[in-house]
């Protein structure tokens, strides 16, 4: 795993407080939020609140990072834009195919597997542990402006000059090597 810190070279950002009933700050995620493809996965985006957004926030974004993945530029699980400000929770399987629990305006854009929904995490067997940031971004926007077709990473590039504050819980997952 690498050490890698996915806010190193980004614009300094007040920090706000986000939790979950899923996961705990630092711990392991429950088997629903690990990949269909995992035993016990079903691919179950997790409970978020937070509080304590600057002033002047005028929407939120949610993104989910896997900067562990090996792919030379992680795994985006998950990313939702335009989450009015008046918001300040989504419930457990928000990120399901319809987005059924997301705030009307807001939108799920295509992850890295290039599904608009929420999916697992799944580190490759024997990888060793994989951190998942689970990210609140408040905006000074009430629309990023990018299409329900963008990445993850253009929906980060635009939200760079955006950003008023940023609330951050790390969660884990990590597959066992196979019994040789």
């Amino acid at each position: 795993m690498s050490e890698n810190n996915p806010f190193a070279r980004l614009p300094e950002a007040a920090s706000f407080s986000v939790t979950s009933t899923t996961v705990g700050d630092g711990d392991a995620w429950p088997p629903e939020q690990l990949a269909s493809g995992v035993p016990g996965g079903r691919d179950v985006s997790p409970q978020l609140s937070w509080s304590g957004a600057p002033e002047g926030t005028k929407s939120y974004a949610v993104t989910i990072y896997d900067p562990d993945a090996p792919t030379g530029s992680g795994f985006w699980h998950w990313a939702v834009a335009d989450i009015p400000a008046t918001v300040t929770e989504l419930p457990e399987g928000a990120g399901d195919d319809t987005g059924s629990g997301l705030p009307e305006g807001a939108f799920q854009l295509p992850n890295d597997a290039r599904v608009a929904r929420y999916i697992g995490a799944a580190p490759p067997a024997g990888h060793g542990r994989h951190r998942y940031f689970v990210v609140v971004h408040a905006l000074d926007v009430a629309s990023i402006g990018v299409p329900a077709d963008a990445t993850p990473a253009l929906l980060g590039f635009t939200m760079a000059g955006h950003i008023l504050g940023r609330a951050v819980l790390t969660a884990t997952a990590e597959t066992a090597a196979a019994a040789a």
